[in-house]
């Protein structure tokens, strides 16, 4: 089988997404198939410009000049190409290959939702409302789909008005690499990283700026914690550079010397970074699957997350949860509070009632074999492919 996966440009923010494509790319070599990738060039996106000009120039190369170096492209294609877009963001070019074998992966709809107006912590423009119309009217046209949860495939299904003819879900695969090991030795590494004396052990989270990761609530919450309990433990937060607004809450923070920022962090550290931490802090507003849970129990660590979906879905048992950030002001101080009481809870168990969360974990993450994540996606692929090969 040739596979064909159309990909976000280099050029665009999205980090996640070119780590799934080399994912699957990576599997379906192994398995003995070609892969190739198409994505937009950065034709006008390389002019020189101002800074608000190069997303309308980036527009340019996506729907105007990639649109037509596709059709050109499929002119060389075998019957026996699958064409597999990589994300559902990808949608308005779906109607290139709409009467060819392809498949549809479906991350999160958060954007979909945000621009129906059903997320009021992300205000969408009109531009980002007719964008992300235009998104949709392109994958409408798919009809074949994999969600990473039942909780994206729900609202695939919502947003398609029906359920299409190939709808299956997959859980993401975790990296192999991600597993437990000396913590003291991961904690000496990472503190070593960041000139800090981690041998007490700290709390961990992992995420970006993105309203959904709510960097802001994790801060708060830590805050509260250190203010209620006398637990000297820093706070590590790994990801791309702080946005402005959450390094001016870190400032008035009385524990702002315990709050520590760590960028380009590769996997090999962020492997250390879980096994050492003491409890993983992810109160996220939204997910499409909530990789970094996963990635944390893998590696025998404490969890703390929201308690909806999916996070839910992927922790299973091995979590603790908490109610999502309410959107109100006024409801914050009480969600801080069960924050930081559920912080203190976690880190007061006993060590058997420790161990027995993290083996529930090791025990949930099974289903997030990498192996047989690509198994499983080849199946698929193969399966859509034959319905369209005779």
């Amino acid at each position: 089988m040739h596979i064909v996966i159309f990909t976000h440009p280099e050029y665009s923010s999205s980090q996640s997404m070119p780590r799934f494509a080399r994912m699957l790319s990576d599997g379906m070599k192994r398995l003995g198939h070609t892969v190739e990738f198409w994505s937009p060039k950065p034709t006008f996106y390389s002019l020189d410009a101002p800074p608000f000009c190069k997303k309308w120039l980036g527009y340019m190369d996506q729907f105007i000049l990639f649109p037509w170096r596709v059709r050109k492209q499929l002119k060389r294609c075998s019957a026996n190409t699958l064409f597999v877009f990589a994300d559902q963001a990808l949608g308005p070019w779906v109607p290139l290959v709409a009467s060819r074998p392809h498949v549809i992966h479906c991350h999160d709809f958060l954007a979909q939702r945000s621009a129906l107006g059903e997320i009021s912590e992300n205000p969408t423009s009109w531009t980002g409302k007719r964008y992300q119309a235009y998104i949709r009217q392109g994958y409408r046209q798919g009809r074949n789909f994999i969600s990473i949860s039942m909780k994206t495939q729900a609202d695939l299904h919502q947003f398609l008005n029906t359920v299409p003819a190939c709808s299956e879900v997959v859980y993401n695969g975790v990296n192999s690499i991600f597993k437990p090991g000396d913590s003291q030795r991961s904690r000496a590494i990472l503190g070593e990283k960041i000139a800090v004396d981690l041998s007490g052990g700290y709390l961990l989270h992992v995420g970006g700026n993105d309203w959904y990761k709510n960097r802001k609530g994790v801060i708060r919450i830590y805050d509260a914690w250190r203010q209620q309990y006398r637990r000297n433990l820093p706070l590590v937060l790994i990801g791309p550079k702080p946005s402005d607004d959450s390094l001016q809450l870190v400032e008035k923070s009385v524990f702002k010397n315990d709050i520590h920022f760590l960028t380009d962090v590769d996997d090999q550290l962020l492997l250390h970074a879980y096994r050492g931490a003491l409890l993983f802090l992810f109160p996220s507003l939204a997910e499409g699957f909530g990789w970094p849970i996963a990635e944390a129990m893998a590696c025998g660590c404490r969890v703390l997350t929201t308690g909806e979906a999916p996070m839910t879905e992927v922790a299973g048992k091995a979590a603790a949860f908490i109610s999502r950030m309410p959107q109100s002001e006024a409801g914050k101080p009480q969600w801080v509070t069960e924050g930081a009481q559920a912080i203190e809870k976690i880190l007061a168990e006993s060590a058997e009632q420790r161990q027995a969360f993290i083996d529930e974990g090791f025990e949930t993450i099974k289903r997030y074999d990498s192996e047989k994540t690509t198994a499983r996606i080849e199946k698929i692929y193969t399966t859509v492919l034959s319905q369209y090969v005779s």
